[in-house]
């Protein structure tokens, strides 16, 4: 009997040693809140019946969470002092139908399993659901996050990608977050979907360098058209299509349009005009299953960025406020 229990202890402890710190697990609610991925699909797709943006809003969301302080909702904290990440200047474009989707999915699973799921997990399973509704592929979320005890604006200059990155810099940034260039490739897929404001692309129409106003890697047409909707001194809060060719659907066209010449940012545009990262963006340009199944598998090593597990972090009643705030 005490070889037995010695044996079983022994077990207990290769497992746990197996599952190893900050590691996630599908279905790791199953008998905690099983009804968990109904309930906030569900959330989702009601949301999304309300406005497109909840699709675009949430994916973003997930995205700048993760690369501030790893995936762990911190992004969502709301500051009376206007000193959250969501504060910062890089989040403020931020658009509230993405909180929205997560703040209203948690309310609904607080009804179901109080206490139990963290906002951090939700949002994880929102993006996977929004990508869906917008007709591109699912993938198994692994779940297991604990929401962050930290949320500060300062940390969040310097840990996302600027519109105007070139490759070295846009390697640099997702090797920080342990991912490649072609899961950096993949994800940028994302802006197959959403919008922009003028003022993060206007320099390649107006003051792109002393030899040439306009960006002379755009398309001509397009360059007139992205013009006429943002015209110079045009209203900051004034919007457009990242996507001009299909705005509202998740495929493969954003990796068409680089090669056409129709990459909306710098940092869509050189992934087609660096050699280094060229025939990435032609196979997916060519291949959409290929760039599904690399979108998919980028999707879920983002999603392990910096998490909290275990006893790390805490599971937030609401969001926005830190358990004991």
């Amino acid at each position: 009997m005490e070889v037995l229990k010695r044996g079983l202890v022994l077990l207990m402890v290769f497992m746990v040693f197996q599952r190893g710190e900050g590691q996630l697990f599908e279905n790791f609610y199953r008998g905690t809140c099983p009804n968990l991925e109904m309930i906030v699909k569900q959330v989702v797709s009601t949301k999304f019946s309300q406005t497109f943006v909840t699709i675009p809003a949430t994916l973003r969301l997930f995205f700048h969470d993760c690369f501030v302080e790893g995936c762990d909702a911190s992004v969502m904290i709301a500051s009376p002092n206007g000193d959250a990440e969501k504060d910062a200047q890089d989040n403020l474009s931020l658009a509230g139908d993405g909180f929205d989707t997560v703040i209203k999915a948690k309310q609904a699973v607080e009804v179901q399993c109080p206490g139990i799921v963290s906002c951090a997990d939700i949002l994880a399973l929102a993006a996977r659901d929004v990508v869906v509704l917008a007709g591109g592929p699912s993938w198994e979320v692994e779940l297991g996050r604990r929401d962050g005890l930290v949320s500060q604006a300062s940390k969040v200059a310097g840990n996302l990608p600027d519109p105007e990155f070139n490759l070295v810099q846009l390697n640099t940034i997702f090797a920080k977050n342990n991912l490649t260039q072609f899961d950096m490739i993949a994800l940028s897929g994302a802006h197959t979907l959403g919008f922009s404001h003028c003022n993060r692309f206007s320099n390649r129409l107006y003051s792109f360098s002393s030899s040439s106003v306009v960006d002379p890697s755009l398309d001509p047409n397009y360059a007139q058209q992205l013009m006429q909707a943002c015209p110079q001194n045009v209203d900051p809060s004034i919007a457009i299509n990242m996507d001009p060719e299909t705005p509202r659907t998740f495929d493969n066209v954003y990796y068409q349009n680089l090669v056409s010449g129709k990459g909306l940012f710098t940092s869509d545009e050189v992934l087609f005009s660096d050699p280094a990262s060229q025939p990435t963006v032609s196979d997916f340009a060519s291949n959409p299953g290929n760039f599904n199944g690399a979108f998919i598998t980028a999707m879920r090593k983002l999603g392990r960025v910096g998490v909290k597990t275990g006893n790390e972090g805490e599971i937030r009643m609401e969001c926005t406020k830190f358990k004991d705030a």
